[in-house]
């Protein structure tokens, strides 16, 4: 169970954070993914608000980081499955 857990961590956590595959084959803004909306956060002609491009960038990185929180345990688990003492 732990190694799925494992699995399933690492396979979220390279879905959430998918840039490049989004920005080149989905054109349509509404059904991009949040990371592409946060390239474009804060950004204007008079310079670039630093503080929304940090709250965007939190609260971006919160599901991830709730995800690692709640399977913290299974993860380390999963990782320490394999290995061998001595």
């Amino acid at each position: 169970m732990p190694a799925f857990v494992v699995v399933m961590i690492w396979q979220f956590t390279a879905i959430w954070n998918e840039f490049l595959f989004a920005v080149t084959l989905n054109s349509n803004p509404a059904s991009q993914p949040v990371t592409v909306a946060l390239a474009g956060l804060g950004a204007s002609q008079a310079g670039t608000d630093y503080g929304m491009q940090m709250a965007g960038s939190l609260l971006t990185a919160l599901p991830t980081l709730l995800v690692y929180m709640f399977l913290g345990r299974y993860f380390i688990r999963g990782l320490l499955a394999g290995s061998v003492k001595g």
